[in-house]
């Protein structure tokens, strides 16, 4: 409880940007996992752009929207898919366009906890 509570206070104590939409911070997230999955080791505070929060948080809000069952298999699949690309189904292109949709919707669902939690900035996340 004490860890949490002095990164709290060390986030508010510095000037952190937030993301601008979920979309941008779901591919910030993929990038931190492939980096991790190839052995790089994070910490806070080390990027060239200082966000405010972790790779952790943004598995934390998915994990929590899928155990609610907000997020389904099949938006987590269309995610990572595309995540990994790191480019959004394309809406034009036939074979994409029920991707697009799972995407958009998924994307819509982790606004919420995404700006409330401070990662998403309130006034202009979408």
């Amino acid at each position: 409880m004490q860890h949490q509570s002095a990164q709290a206070a060390r986030r508010r104590n510095t000037l952190f940007t937030p993301f601008l939409s979920a979309e941008e911070t779901w591919f910030w997230y993929i990038r931190c996992q492939e980096a991790r999955d190839n052995g790089a080791r994070f910490v806070a505070g080390m990027g060239a752009v200082l966000r405010p929060c972790e790779p952790d948080d943004i598995y934390r809000v998915v994990k929590h929207l899928w155990q609610g069952g907000v997020l389904k298999l099949h938006h987590l699949q269309i995610l990572f898919e595309y995540g990994r690309r790191e480019a959004a189904p394309d809406p034009r292109c036939e074979e994409e366009k029920w991707a697009f949709g799972y995407w958009e919707e998924a994307l819509d669902r982790m606004v919420s906890p995404l700006k409330t939690k401070g990662i998403i900035d309130e006034i202009d996340g979408q």
